[in-house]
């Protein structure tokens, strides 16, 4: 069996800054900077095919025994992978790099991950490798290159929570890719992902099994034949496991799977690959080519496509031979981290304590990316999912007992690690530390807020199921429902949830929360975890029609020719006068939207000739769609316009030039907040429209009136330097070297267009923009506020904008002057007054209708009853006409202190149409038998429309149908008076 193994856990160093596709240097330089934790390797003749060195760390005590204690959990004897290289430990960025560079050597480009926010609106997030080319699949756009690779970052939560409970499931997850995009098909997808397995990874061939789809005989025979896979290890396997579909229509077809074999000592007799104890599926290869149709019957596609993904995470696991994803390097560490911040010993630890920290290492790695990628917390969409991953990481951490210094934040903490391991993965993660620490600590600690009014709720709720139970003499429960609503709305464990329920003797519904969970993760399954590809109508339309030529950049008018008409979605020979229209032309001169710019207005002009009329289009939008090819909407204002006709296409030059001048002013907008509030904010958004400019940006607080006049003065002073912009293409590496800013949720090809105003901003930008800063006149914000957690808006105007701008409020200000009878100057100061005469009549008004209340309440007060033996109690329920809320709850204070404790007072009126004011006053006397005023005033005014509540002595509630408030009060005199009976008797 040989020594103990070293697990990848003490490899947490090897993370240097190289990039992604290019090779590691010799293996002297493979630690650029000293290791995180350092190892002195012990190699030993006894175990000759150990991946790791038995080692003996230089560290002592719990460290030590943290890694000297754990050896692997899977067999060591005839081991499982062989070892390639003694100085190259199979490390997660390793196995990374090796994929890559095997595909690469077999002619495939080589391409970035995509970001964690897909430029696709079916999906929240990018959920699998594939998805940056589902508009190729879709032959939507022309392909690029003939095959592909890459290693891409994706997340996942329909099944968030099996994370640490299962081996494999995760939500942020990196997907090894290979892609053919009408070249290579099943023959060499099946054979480079053997030789990929047996080969560069060097999977030994008996430990490999393969599933097929069980009519794709073809692929068996690849595998069996070509391959040399035992025909028992190989399964046929039926539509559910092994047939991939895009949704209910669109490209599919069969699929084939690579697993490894943990124990083949359990041999091949019926073997089941669902068995996760002994199988582990690696490898899953999509062969697309059908199109399913509306019927149900599948046609060849043109374009048959090869759709590859292996799991690094899977692949870490088996190469590093450790018992589950999580204890590969590409997680451990990140748990490490969690596990000093509780002072716990992992290998030690009970299984929920591992359970728990799992949690922590897969949730970590998806927030950071999410929030590098632009995601910030907030209640719905992306921000939702990221929000609910904080929250459980939160929790997690404090049932681990993770506590930090004073009331400060740990996740930041364990995020610094997650940043240290992101080199390889994301390279713009490092350079957004900033961000991801300050929006993970403001999160955290708004969150834990949260928590402390759960845990008053919680204490609110076992009270009341133990008085529901009092009365109705049941055992005291507490719902599935409202234990949901504790642990999702407030993030509250229904592990501490039962175990304070038990403290109290109360049961908790555990299947009714159960029943609400699993409504919850169905909503999440639907809404995260599909990826739709459909063959639409312009499947046809793409395949005939080139992209647009823009020519908008040089001219605002150009003749083109018609290429397609399209009306209510369907193509159309042509299109008569008062109809509106989308016009595809050969090129043009308007700007589609796309950048955050709005598209171009303006007209077409078709010229009469000797058999065709002349016709006029007003276009009112231009878009892209199939990929870069422009929609022009519009409607014919003269004659007939048909396809192939050439036109004259003139664009609106004074809208057009608005555009320019907010464009540029939002360049500069965003340099000037990075100068002002610091160079971590970061756009998160934006409109470039005629009238006005919108700019969305990261940050945690409103902007002062200071701050605000400062961003003014700079980007008015760079206006006035009018400087002269500079724009270029360029290659993507060579501009973002440059320190080129990209523009949120835009994607770009290798070839950038680079838009510079010299020493104030340079941005990757497509739009269109003025030739000197002077162009722009004049800027001013209009307003800034926030539109999400950590989100601010400024909306602003410039140029022809900022003067109708001005002019408006020069007139508002005119009139106010002439109405107020004073000038400009004066006016603050008479508005204040008129305010102040205003808040003193309120002030009398207010006291008049108290005083006024007061003395109906003298009036009635010997309406009231004395109820009860012992000692009785006098109540009094009466209604009080218009009576407003505040005067109400004058009139109740007064009648309690009339008649004296104990005493019930219960009051009600109708101030408004449409409108039920309720109070409650009860004595302490009321009170110490355990009747209270909040409590018993919610039921009259929920049958009255509303609700409310308060403390047990005084409430006050509302509602919205006066015309129930008589029979309310007639139902709250007679329960009021039977309990009291009751008690005072």
């Amino acid at each position: 069996m040989g020594g103990l193994i070293v697990p990848p856990h003490t490899l947490l160093g090897i993370h240097g800054g190289k990039s992604l596709i290019i090779p590691f240097p010799a293996s002297s330089t493979l630690f650029p900077r000293p290791p995180s934790t350092f190892f002195r390797p012990i190699y030993t003749s006894a175990h000759p095919s150990c991946l790791f060195p038995r080692a003996v760390t230089l560290l002592s005590g719990a460290r030590e025994m943290l890694f000297g204690a754990r050896a692997s959990a899977q067999p060591t004897t005839e081991e499982m992978v062989e070892d390639k290289t003694a100085e190259n430990p199979v490390t997660g960025d390793s196995i990374r790099r090796r994929f890559l560079n095997f595909y690469a050597s077999r002619g495939h480009k080589l391409l970035p991950s995509a970001s964690l926010v897909p430029d696709d609106p079916t999906v929240l997030l990018t959920i699998a490798g594939m998805l940056q080319f589902k508009p190729i699949f879709l032959g939507k756009v022309p392909r690029q290159v003939p095959r592909a690779a890459t290693s891409q970052r994706c997340i996942r939560t329909n099944d968030v929570e099996n994370v640490g409970r299962t081996a494999r499931h995760h939500t942020f997850f990196e997907m090894l890719g290979n892609f053919s995009f009408g070249d290579y098909f099943k023959k060499e997808a099946i054979k480079w992902a053997w030789e990929l397995s047996t080969k560069e990874f060097g999977l030994p061939v008996d430990r490999l099994w393969v599933s097929v789809y069980e009519d794709d005989d073809e692929s068996f025979d690849i595998w069996h034949d070509e391959v040399g896979v035992p025909v028992e290890r190989i399964k046929r396997m039926g539509e559910e496991d092994n047939f991939w579909t895009s949704g209910v229509t669109g490209p599919c077809g069969p699929c084939s799977e690579l697993y490894y074999d943990f124990h083949p000592e359990r041999g091949c007799s019926d073997a089941d690959l669902g068995d996760g104890s002994r199988f582990i599926e690696f490898y899953n290869l999509v062969f697309m080519q059908y199109n399913k149709m509306d019927d149900g019957s599948f046609e060849p596609l043109k374009q048959k496509n090869i759709d590859t993904g292996l799991g690094l995470e899977r692949m870490a696991q088996i190469l590093q031979k450790v018992p589950n994803n999580y204890e590969t390097d590409l997680i451990y560490p990140i748990i490490e981290k969690a596990a000093r911040l509780a002072n716990i010993s992992y290998p030690l630890a009970d299984d929920q304590t591992k359970t728990n920290l799992k949690i922590i290492g897969d949730h970590m790695r998806a927030i950071v990316y999410l929030i590098s990628d632009g995601v910030l917390p907030s209640n719905i969409g992306r921000g939702y999912v990221v929000r609910r991953l904080i929250r459980r990481a939160v929790r997690t951490g404090r049932l681990l007992g993770i506590k930090r210094d004073g009331e400060g934040a740990f996740l930041p903490s364990i995020a610094e690690t997650v940043i240290e391991l992101s080199t390889y993965i994301d390279s713009d993660v490092k350079a957004r530390t900033p961000r991801i620490l300050d929006e993970l600590e403001r999160e955290e600690l708004r969150f834990v807020q949260t928590l402390e009014r759960g845990e008053k709720l919680l204490d609110q709720m076992l009270a009341d199921a133990i008085l529901s139970s009092d009365k109705n003499g049941t055992t005291p429960s507490l719902s599935g429902k409202d234990a949901f609503l504790l642990y999702d709305t407030y993030g509250f464990p229904v592990e501490i949830t039962t175990e304070v329920a038990e403290e109290r003797h109360v049961k908790v519904d555990m299947d009714g929360f159960n029943v609400e969970m699993e409504n919850q993760r169905r909503q999440s399954q639907a809404a995260h975890n599909v990826v739709k590809l459909e063959v639409e109508n312009g499947g046809d339309l793409a395949e005939n029609v080139s992209d647009t030529e823009f020519l908008g950049y040089d001219t605002l008018a150009a003749r083109a020719v018609v290429e397609s008409l399209m009306v209510n979605g369907k193509s159309v020979l042509q299109v008569s006068e008062g109809n509106e229209v989308e016009i595809l032309l050969n090129k043009t001169p308007f700007y589609a939207e796309s950048g955050g710019q709005i598209g171009d207005h303006g007209f077409l002009y078709l010229a009469e000739c000797e058999s065709r009329q002349s016709a006029v289009v007003e276009i009112k939008d231009v878009k892209k769609s199939l990929g870069n090819v422009f929609f022009h909407k519009g409607t014919i204002q003269k004659g007939i316009l048909e396809v192939g006709r050439e036109v004259e296409a003139a664009v609106d030059a004074k809208l057009r030039q608005r555009a320019k001048v907010h464009h540029t002013a939002t360049h500069l907008l965003q340099s000037a907040l990075k100068k002002v509030i610091g160079q971590e904010t970061s756009q998160a958004g934006s409109l470039v429209a005629f009238d006005r400019l919108r700019f969305d940006f990261n940050f945690h607080r409103p902007l002062t009136e200071s701050e605000m006049e400062t961003i003014e003065e700079l980007i008015n002073g760079w206006i006035r330097d009018a400087t002269v912009l500079q724009t270029k293409v360029m290659a993507l590496t060579d501009a973002k070297e440059a320190g080129a800013i990209a523009m949120f949720g835009e994607k770009y090809g290798e070839q950038v267009r680079v838009v510079e105003v010299p020493g104030v901003s340079m941005e990757l930008c497509g739009g269109t923009h003025v030739s000197n800063t002077s162009e722009i006149r004049a800027f001013k914000i209009i307003s800034e506020q926030g539109i999400a957690s950590g989100v601010r808006r400024i909306e602003a105007v410039a140029g022809e904008a900022f003067i109708e701008y001005i002019n408006a409020r020069d007139s508002q200000m005119k009139r106010l002057c002439s109405t107020l009878k004073v000038k400009a100057e004066e006016v603050t100061s008479r508005v204040e007054n008129l305010l102040e005469e205003l808040r003193m009549t309120r002030n009398e008004l207010s006291t008049l209708r108290a005083k006024a209340a007061v003395y109906k309440a003298s009036v009635i007060s010997d309406r009231a009853i004395s109820v009860g033996t012992s000692k009785p109690v006098r109540v009094l329920v009466e209604y009080m006409d218009d009576v407003d809320a505040d005067s109400l709850k004058s009139a109740a204070e007064h009648l309690v202190e009339v008649l004296q404790d104990p005493a019930a007072v219960i009051l009600g009126s109708s101030p408004g149409e449409g409108k039920v004011s309720l109070v409650a006053a009860f004595t302490p006397g009321v009170v110490s038998m355990g009747v209270q005023a909040g409590k018993f005033i919610g039921p009259i005014a929920k049958s009255c429309g509303g609700g409310g509540g308060g403390k047990p002595n005084f409430a006050q509630a509302g509602g919205r149908k006066p015309e129930n408030l008589s029979s309310a009060l007639e139902k709250a005199r007679g329960d009021l008076i039977s309990i009291l009976t009751q008690k005072a008797s």
